[in-house]
């Protein structure tokens, strides 16, 4: 470990690898540059925003025998999202970077790449490319800004510094190209982690990231809709992209001060079966309803979309359409073949047959989210089947996602979240109820009729009583049909 004293306010500052050519003072956030024999002071690195995230620097843990240390970060922004990417040290003197986007983890360290590999601005996402780790399908591929950073660095970056990196995926397999300092791009590999399979020590406790979260420069930020005064029920740190249940303005909370993105028009309402805000304990964990998606297929079917969220930022979705509930999660681990054209892929050694696809479009949504979302957005949906367990492909001009969903009995459901669950909305309820009473009472004016035939020849007190009688028959039901 070297330890200098920071150029700007003279504070000890550590390097622990060798390999780290800057550091962030923690107490006056100068980038300190390691330079032969001496340090310099590069300017005030922007804090980060504290998140959901329970990684921390001094954060330890293990893959592939190999113990490991976080030593720093730096926080990344693109248009619709950010994440982290934590700079690891391994016990060996090694360095790789874990990557945190919304509780899903990934770990990889930089490889040799050759010289046969896609042009930045060629590839689309679900395109398959090839450069040394066999066919890869392409995740993501974005421009993103460093908006923040923390501890060692091994590299140069500051604010405002961006990066250019295409994302791949090939079953449980991660792999970066990063074009940020030209068209020769830098390979980062490796694979999807989780937690628990790091063995991961020194991580933050509830109560710390509950503390934390949202805070910039020690304070946390109170939120009312700058367009109708609306109060916005959010959790800072982990979902930052708004959308005003009331207006429909969209907003941006990754920043100390609340920036208006779109402001929408007065919002008609919209009956929710589960409220913004209702709470579930699932498996142990207690769940908080962040956001609501109202979404419409091209042959004009509408479901509704739940995103649940935990106090450790993990994410579930509860999908409600006409044949029930549905549970979804956003995998990890993808099928294979992963681009969603073929009749059949396979996952967790299973094929699942193609049940059909749609383009799904945005018609609502409000509450917070953890990427940027708005009325009128589209994708293109692939759904696979195999019994009752689905995969869903979901795929937009800049990102590929697979996902998996179980069906929920709605007894479930209602278990979940008791009393603060609405009734369910049936639309065709009324139209089967009229046409039911409608049947009925015409059913009963055609015996009326049939009933009528023979006293017409038969004049006298018989008819008169005869026709009272049929007459207080048939007034209720002729009453109740037009009710309905």
């Amino acid at each position: 470990m070297q330890n200098v004293s920071c150029p700007s306010c003279g504070a000890p500052v550590s390097f622990r690898s060798h390999a780290s050519v800057m550091a962030v003072c923690e107490f006056c956030r100068a980038c300190v540059l390691k330079e032969a024999g001496a340090v310099r002071d590069l300017g005030k690195m922007s804090e980060v925003l504290e998140d959901y995230s329970p990684i921390q620097v001094g954060t330890s843990g293990e893959h592939g025998g190999r113990s490991f240390t976080v030593v720093g970060r730096i926080q990344l922004r693109y248009d619709a999202a950010m994440w982290n990417e934590w700079y690891v040290l391994y016990d060996d003197g090694a360095g790789g970077w874990l990557s945190d986007a919304s509780s899903q983890y990934v770990l990889t360290a930089e490889q040799e790449l050759k010289d046969d590999y896609p042009a930045f601005d060629a590839m689309r996402p679900g395109g398959q490319y090839r450069f040394g780790l066999g066919p890869q399908t392409l995740a993501d591929r974005r421009v993103a800004t460093c908006t923040g950073g923390q501890g060692e660095l091994p590299f140069r970056v500051g604010a405002g510094w961006q990066a250019r990196v295409a994302d791949f995926r090939r079953e449980s397999q991660f792999a970066t190209l990063d074009y940020s300092d030209g068209d020769k791009p830098l390979l980062y590999s490796g694979f999807a982690v989780t937690l628990p399979g790091l063995k991961a020590q020194l991580l933050r406790d509830d109560e710390q990231i509950k503390a934390s979260a949202g805070r910039y420069r020690g304070r946390v930020e109170s939120l009312l809709c700058p367009s109708c005064g609306t109060a916005i029920g959010y959790q800072p740190g982990m979902a930052t992209n708004l959308v005003c249940p009331a207006c429909q303005t969209r907003l941006d909370a990754s920043t100390p001060q609340v920036q208006v993105l779109a402001k929408g028009e007065e919002a008609g309402r919209v009956q929710l079966t589960i409220p913004l805000g209702a709470t579930a304990r699932i498996n142990g964990q207690e769940l908080r309803v962040s956001g609501v998606m109202q979404r419409m297929d091209d042959e004009g079917s509408t479901w509704f979309e739940y995103l649940l969220f935990d106090a450790k930022g993990g994410l579930l979705w509860l999908v409600e359409t006409d044949e029930g509930w549905q549970r979804s999660q956003v995998l990890d681990t993808w099928p294979t073949p992963a681009n969603p054209v073929v009749e059949e892929v396979m996952l967790d050694k299973l094929p699942y047959r193609k049940l059909y696809g749609y383009e799904a479009t945005v018609l609502y949504a409000a509450g917070a989210f953890n990427w940027r979302v708005a009325a009128g957005d589209k994708a293109q949906v692939v759904e696979y089947e195999r019994g009752t367990t689905r995969l869903s492909a979901e795929l937009t001009a800049d990102e590929l996602t697979w996902s998996r969903s179980t069906p929920v009995a709605d007894d479930q459901v209602r278990t979940w979240f008791g009393k603060q669950m609405a009734a369910p909305v049936k639309p065709h309820a009324a139209a089967q109820m009229d046409g039911g009473s409608g049947s009925a009472a015409k059913f009963t004016m055609w015996l009326i009729a049939l009933n009528l035939v023979p006293l017409l020849f038969n004049f006298g007190t018989v008819l008169f009583f005869t026709i009272i009688g049929l007459v207080l028959l048939w007034l209720p039901l002729m009453l109740t049909s037009k009710e309905t």
